[in-house]
């Protein structure tokens, strides 16, 4: 069993940056491929970022270029670098272990894009 806390988000000024943290008690952490999702209201969540152990990473195409997603499996922590922030980006975002169908997931933590 795997839980995850994730920390980081609030309010920026559209162009602004915020790191999200996710920090994951448990064992094998490691093992999970470990992801970012987020849900902004009135929408389905969506993948934003993901890595695999071995360090693979895909990106939502609305991201790439604007987002960086890193692991350390030494601190059991998932990071999530968001530079170049939009509008369209506030939601909630949500770390996951194990994949969204059968994964575990975080609280979450809300990310508003905003004057």
């Amino acid at each position: 069993q795997v839980q995850l806390m994730e920390s980081g988000g609030g309010l920026v000024q559209p162009g602004g940056s915020l790191r999200l943290s996710c920090a994951a008690s448990g064992r094998d952490f490691s093992i999970y491929a470990m992801g970012w999702y987020r849900q902004a209201p009135g929408k389905q969540r969506e993948l934003v970022a993901r890595i695999t152990p071995s360090g693979v990473i895909d990106y939502n195409d609305s991201v790439k270029g604007r987002i960086a997603i890193s692991r350390d499996n030494a601190k059991n922590t998932v990071d999530l670098q968001m530079n170049s922030l939009k509008p369209e980006d506030t939601a909630v975002y949500y770390c996951n272990a194990g994949g969204p169908n059968f994964g575990h997931w975080g609280q979450g933590t809300q990310v508003t894009v905003s004057l």
